[in-house]
This record gives structure tokens, C-alpha cells and sequence, in this order.
């Protein structure tokens, strides 16, 4: 009975694993940790990505059926019910399937104290040691492509595109609200005796499993609190029947979770922040979903210069420039769009680390509309 349990279980993923590759789909199976884990070589994807989030065998996929510059393209997919993440409102959903630019592997790992992997797996900063990212103050043109089906309703709100902050974690604030920069080792200490859950401390509690082994948990929060960052600084994806793009910037070295300064596309105009005493949130552009074009490969060459932050004095030193141009084929002929023309606008976060890029599906505010989509062509140069 057991083994007749165990089979049934696995039948409908070898079914729709069979399935997808008859249409030239080759499941992205694994999925990483980035911040807390290295990635193996079996899951890298073609020497550049890691999967992250849900799972599904149709979540992420190699499409041989829809070339990009004569190779596979990257199929994403999430159905209504694969909203697996808890979202930034209390009581709202999120969904992920994304392929990630930045991770480690055990070769960043090479010739470092033995120690060193498990201090990055505490501080959540083992995606440090790796590639992809981007620094703050830096200058970079990073270039993808999207093809969006005509077939996929205008009222999704995901986001296909973005470029996401590293939070140090050893940036903490006691109970009396003193903020403090630890070194690794004072971090890894203090955890000792308490358990963070998102940016919140918690007392540590010893369990014991019905096996004997031990862990811990989360008991009643305790007052301290760490940096665990917040909005991604540049965004592109549809929301309320629009196609946007989105440049965020938090100045506060501390990062607010409470604060939730971010602008709306189907109520703020373009290029008109919106702020708060530390965040900068601004539609840099917008236009109707209708409008985006369908059924062809659309490519965004986009320029960014890195707003500069000043650390625990809670300012920006300089603001950041953004330019996209949105390149695409329509009938027989080339269409070129200046989407943003090489604006200063705040996009940046006060973290020493800087950024990295992600692209795929990021569902949220507790959508459930089905979503469907390729990207490619992805490649990010220094300036």
C-alpha cells in the first residue's frame, strides 16, 4: 500500500513533466535560497540562473518552442492557486516564480575560513560571496526581453522584472531603539540567544520532536529588531489593467517596515513622487495594457545610475538617472520607444551591498488571476 501511495502521489508530475517536454518544455525543477544557501552546479541554469520560489513543474520552464535569438527562451507560469507567500499587507497573498542573476556557489567558498559559510548562512548574506551584483552608487545598462501572449488577461498584477536590494542583517536596533552596525561575529552571538522572524526578535525556545532531535522556535518578541530591506528599487510589470515601471528609494539606514510609501499606477502621474520623510516611490512611466505589445519578443535596454546613500546620517548624497528604451517588432517593421529619456529620479536603497536582478513572475496583492509569459536575453554591463 505504501508504494502504491508513494507513485499515486508522484503520477501527476510525471505526467505534466511528460507532457511539457512533447511541447519543447524542459522543467526548471530546482529552486535556491540564495541568501542562505549555495547553489549546486545541477541547479544552475545555463551558467547564469538559479531558481526561486514555488515549484510547480509548469512554474518555470526552458521553452524550445519559442526561440530567442535561435535558443530557448524561459517560460513562466502560475495558476490561480499557487499564491504561496505570505504578502506585504496583513492577510494578502504573493506568488513567486523567478529565476535569480545573483547567487554563490561552493567555489566563492574556496580559501576562506572553514567557518566562514555557516556565518554567512546566520546573517543571510551567503548570496554576497557570488555574482551579479550591482553597487550602490554604480552605473549599469542591463537588457532584457519579454513576450507577452495576447492571451493573458489585463487584469494580472505581477511583476516580470526587478531589481531587488541586499539588506546587511547585521544591522540591528535594540529595545531602547539604539541602532547598532554589528561585525559577523557579535550578529552570530546574538542570535544565539533569540529568533528573528522577517525583521523582528523573538525569544528562543528549545523544542523536542517526537524523534528526539532538537530546534528551536519563536516564543514572544523581545523588542530588537534587524534590517531585512523592503520594496525592490526598479520594477517592471501590469497592474490595475496598465504596463509600468516603478523606481523606489529608501534613505533610512534602519529600514521602516511600518512605512508603506509606494505609488500607484492607475492614481499617480508619471514622474511625480510620492514621499515620505525617507521613501521615494515614482512611476517613471505608464500606459495601458491594451497598449503593451503582444505576441512579439518586446526588449528594454535600461540604463541606471545608482542613487548614492549616506548611511546612519538617513540621507540621500545623490540622486540616481533612468533611461528604458523598448525596442520591438511590429508587422514587418522595427519600433523603438524612449520610454524614461535619461531622467533623475531616486532609485536606490541606504544598504552597502547594492542590488541584484531577478525576472519572471512576482504575483501580489493577493491576485489570483492566472499568469503566463517568456523572458530572455537578459546580459548587465558596467558603466
Amino acid at each position: 500500500m505504501k508504494r502504491i501511495h508513494i507513485w499515486t502521489g508522484l503520477l501527476p508530475i510525471l505526467l505534466s513533466i511528460s507532457a511539457t517536454a512533447q511541447k519543447g518544455l524542459e522543467p526548471v525543477l530546482t529552486r535556491v535560497n540564495v541568501q542562505a544557501d549555495t547553489a549546486a552546479r545541477a541547479d544552475v541554469v545555463d551558467n547564469a540562473w538559479v531558481g526561486v520560489g514555488i515549484d510547480r513543474p509548469y512554474s518555470i520552464q526552458k521553452d524550445a518552442a519559442l526561440l530567442f535569438n535561435g535558443k530557448p527562451s524561459y517560460r513562466f507560469e502560475l495558476k490561480g492557486e499557487d499564491n504561496s507567500l505570505e504578502g506585504y499587507e496583513e492577510g494578502s497573498t504573493k506568488g513567486r516564480a523567478e529565476l535569480c542573476y545573483c547567487y554563490s556557489t561552493t567555489d566563492d567558498y574556496k580559501g576562506l575560513p572553514s567557518a566562514t559559510y555557516a556565518t554567512d548562512q546566520i546573517l543571510k548574506m551567503v548570496y554576497d560571496r557570488g555574482k551579479g551584483q550591482c553597487k550602490q552608487g554604480s552605473k549599469w545598462t542591463y537588457t532584457f526581453s519579454v513576450y507577452v501572449p495576447s492571451a493573458l488577461a489585463a487584469d494580472v498584477n505581477t511583476i516580470f522584472a526587478q531589481w531587488h536590494g541586499m539588506p546587511s542583517r547585521t544591522l540591528v536596533q535594540d529595545p531602547s531603539g539604539k541602532i547598532m552596525q554589528l561585525t559577523p561575529e557579535q550578529f552570530v552571538k546574538l542570535s544565539d540567544s533569540m529568533v528573528f522572524a522577517k525583521d523582528l526578535g523573538h525569544e528562543k525556545i528549545k523544542v523536542t520532536g517526537k524523534n528526539g532531535k532538537e530546534s528551536f522556535k519563536a516564543g514572544k518578541k523581545n523588542g530588537w529588531k534587524i534590517e531585512q530591506g523592503g520594496y525592490p528599487p526598479l520594477a517592471f510589470g501590469f497592474s490595475n489593467n496598465m504596463f509600468y515601471i516603478k523606481a523606489n528609494s529608501d534613505s533610512k539606514w534602519m529600514t521602516d517596515k511600518t512605512d508603506r510609501t509606494l505609488s500607484n499606477p492607475a492614481k499617480d502621474a508619471i514622474m511625480q513622487p510620492v514621499r515620505s520623510e525617507y521613501k521615494i516611490s515614482t512611476i517613471a512611466y505608464k500606459t495601458a495594457f491594451d497598449a503593451f505589445p503582444k505576441d512579439t519578443w518586446v526588449t528594454f535596454t535600461v540604463a541606471i545610475d545608482w542613487s548614492t546613500y549616506g548611511g546612519a546620517n538617513n540621507k540621500m548624497d545623490r540622486p540616481g538617472k533612468l533611461d528604458v528604451l523598448m525596442q520591438y517588432q511590429k508587422g514587418k517593421k522595427k519600433q523603438s520607444e524612449h520610454l524614461v529619456n535619461n531622467q533623475t529620479i531616486a532609485i536606490g536603497r541606504n544598504d552597502e551591498s547594492g542590488y541584484y536582478f531577478k525576472f519572471g513572475i512576482y504575483r501580489v496583492g493577493s491576485s489570483t488571476t492566472p499568469v503566463v509569459y517568456n523572458l530572455a536575453g537578459y546580459s548587465q554591463q558596467h558603466r
